[in-house]
């Protein structure tokens, strides 16, 4: 009976532990979404980058029937699509579904809209975030 008490307790506090890491990283993964809006909704594309993607070659972004790979190619594309502030809007995030898949890795299902004077883009994201030593950054980037 002792032992499985202990046993009991020793699960217990496992699994408050993992609860509480799933916490901590996904109230981190959505401080770097809210930090990437923010830059974003000051016209700074560099750091909405910077804050939120992967720095490397291998980063994947995926919208529409194209496929774009590495950093530097998705912040291009990003400055030639959304070359003027009334293009970028004031963009949101919403509905966020944040599902871990390990203690250093996570999806993020979720929604993104733009406001603009004459319009409303909208739609949806999958993202798969990876925790480096410098953070969470998205690895790849699936956007309709």
């Amino acid at each position: 009976m002792r032992t499985a008490t202990l046993s009991f307790l020793f699960l217990l506090i496992i699994s408050a532990t993992l609860f509480a890491q799933a916490d901590k990283s996904a109230t981190a993964i959505r401080k770097v979404m809210d930090d990437q809006a923010a830059a974003w909704n000051k016209g700074d594309l560099d750091a909405f980058m910077s804050i939120g993607y992967w720095r490397s070659d291998k980063l994947t972004f995926v919208s529409g029937t194209k496929i774009t790979r590495g950093w530097q190619q998705t912040l291009d594309n990003y400055k030639k699509g959304y070359d003027s502030r009334s293009k970028m809007g004031v963009l949101t995030f919403s509905d966020l579904e944040i599902t871990m898949l390990g203690k250093n890795a996570a999806v993020v299902l979720g929604n993104w809209s733009l406001a603009r004077e004459k319009d409303n883009p909208n739609g949806k994201f999958t993202l798969t975030f990876r925790k480096f030593k410098e953070g969470w950054r998205i690895i790849m980037d699936h956007t309709s």
